[in-house]
């Protein structure tokens, strides 16, 4: 029976180690193009054009650093791409004016 137990164990183990870690180098490099993205927004004068864009994607990348200090990288991950989304409409509208 241990003999069955020991292989098995090592298999899960083996298996969730990789798994765990996808969440967490997702929300990195999300967070890390939201950033980009909101640089780019602001050096375009995005706080005073499209204040709305901006106050969010700010809002999101914010929340998104703050779940990720929590390990909550799942939910990191997503306020991230809500912040990507954001700048881009911005980068949109400052460019159409």
């Amino acid at each position: 029976m241990v003999k069955r137990f020991i292989p098995f164990i090592l298999i899960l183990v083996l298996v969730s180690f990789p798994l765990s870690g996808c969440y967490y180098f997702s929300a990195k490099n999300e967070i890390k193009d939201a950033e980009k993205l909101l640089t780019e927004l602001k050096g375009t004068g995005g706080e005073k054009q499209v204040p709305y864009e901006y106050c969010s994607a700010e809002t999101f990348l914010e929340a998104a650093k703050l779940e990720f200090s929590h390990n909550d990288f799942k939910i990191a991950k997503g306020f991230a791409s809500r912040s990507k989304s954001a700048s881009q409409t911005g980068l949109t509208e400052v460019k159409k004016k």
